[in-house]
């Protein structure tokens, strides 16, 4: 009789509830130098893992699937919807945040005591991201464009955060060979078109490691949160039950409100269908939190789970993972309105339509790595007068609320991805609702 194997999802999802269960009883058995030596590394190795091959998956890629477009008008609107996409989530984002947090108004019930607790327990943390943010302000508006061009390709290609470098370096490379007679450009195809399968095999290889991986990186996260003093880390993260819900909130709508309206007016997949292809993609952005680290996987999940091609993944979803972050702007305006709420300033409406603005414009400069949204939020908090030290408050939850942005994240990529497939015709729904 053949075994049954057990789905992948559920793979990673055994992995989270092991790592769990192990974090809870390594702090309740002091097993943390344990869980530090000898479990976390694990976690670390996955991760360098899947950054080892983000930037070779994001060249081959791009380059295969930019060089395939030959007609040059057809990758210029592309890219246009896909900007326009990316942008109308990601201010759609920022507004059901606002709304949410006026409503709920968190930062009204937050205590005083607390609030300072939080400054001094967190004050070097905040030193260092306001030091990042002003190096960021102290720039021309339009740096971010200067930023897109290396000026040496193999330094972009050695540093994570400079993905948008080696983006622009691909694209410009595929168009190239666009207008190159195809005879001639035909031997450098088929080294991409090989290097890409082999690229796409690595992945398959490591993904392999992926609920060992999940585990490792739970179990050090809990034991890193609770430290040796796990009931004070409690009562802390109680104190922020109300900001924490406001924001998981916002980005449970984006999940089951927003993206089933998009994906209902500009495809014919079902919902549920594609929540259910894309769960282990959502289940490894969580453990990661790291939509750059997870992007070899929703690739790979985007073109044989809900049949986009292979041309339009290559193009939108690299670009999604460094510009498109709908849960990390929901999140940069509750956390900005719940820092004034806490400081007693009262944001008016031109206030709070700088958040959408700045937001909107900071998380497209956001990297897709972890923690990159405090350093944007410091901006966004400077652009409407808030106290930059405010971040104290936030900063003990915001790993795990990290973990859940980024989950959202890869969704909102997912789902761009799969509306402009089906409007170029390129998107399989019989692979989609299989």
């Amino acid at each position: 009789m053949k075994k049954r194997k057990i789905a992948f999802h559920w793979q990673i999802l055994i992995g989270m509830v092991i790592g769990v269960m192990w974090g809870l009883l390594a702090v309740h058995w002091q097993w943390i130098q344990f869980t530090d030596y000898y479990v976390k590394p694990w976690g670390t190795i996955f991760i360098n893992l899947l950054k080892l091959i983000a930037v070779p998956l994001i060249i081959v890629s791009l380059i295969s699937g930019v060089s395939n477009l030959t007609d040059i008008s057809k990758l210029s609107r592309i890219g246009f919807k896909t900007l326009g996409f990316y942008i109308l989530t990601t201010v759609i984002a920022i507004t059901v945040g606002l709304i949410i947090v006026n409503i709920s108004n968190p930062g009204k019930v937050f205590p005083e005591e607390k609030a300072s607790e939080f400054n001094q327990k967190y004050a070097s943390n905040v030193k260092e991201k306001q030091s990042q943010a002003a190096e960021l302000k102290e720039v021309s508006p339009l740096q971010p464009l200067v930023d897109i061009v290396p000026s040496n390709f193999f330094n972009a290609l050695t540093d994570n955060t400079k993905m948008l470098q080696v983006i622009f370096f691909a694209i410009l490379f595929g168009i190239a060979m666009v207008f190159i007679p195809a005879e001639k450009v035909k031997p450098v195809k088929d080294l991409i078109d090989g290097l890409n399968d082999v690229v796409l095999k690595i992945i398959d290889i490591i993904m392999k490691m992926a609920p060992f991986g999940v585990f490792a990186l739970i179990a050090a996260l809990i034991v890193d949160v609770a430290g040796d003093h796990p009931k004070d880390t409690l009562s802390l993260f109680a104190a922020l039950g109300l900001y924490a819900l406001t924001v998981i909130l916002g980005l449970l709508i984006m999940i089951f409100v927003i993206y089933p309206i998009f994906i209902k007016l500009f495809t014919k997949i079902k919902y549920r269908k594609f929540l259910k292809a894309i769960s282990p993609v959502q289940l490894l952005a969580f453990s990661t939190s790291s939509s750059a680290a997870t992007l070899p996987f929703t690739m790979e999940t985007a073109e044989e789970k809900l049949g986009v091609s292979n041309e339009t993944a290559s193009f939108v979803l690299p670009l999604g993972a460094t510009v498109n972050m709908d849960g990390t702007s929901l999140y940069q305006a509750v956390a900005a309105v719940f820092l004034a709420q806490v400081y007693g300033m009262h944001l008016g409406l031109g206030a709070q339509l700088t958040i959408i603005l700045t937001a909107t414009l900071a998380s497209i400069g956001s990297a897709a790595v972890p923690g990159a949204g405090i350093v944007m939020l410091v901006i966004v908090l400077t652009a409407v007068g808030i106290p930059t030290e405010g971040i104290a408050l936030i900063f003990a939850v915001d790993r795990p609320l990290d973990m859940l942005r980024t989950a959202v994240n890869v969704t909102g990529d997912t789902t761009i991805a799969s509306i402009i497939a089906s409007s170029e015709n390129e998107l399989d729904i019989s692979v989609a609702n299989a």
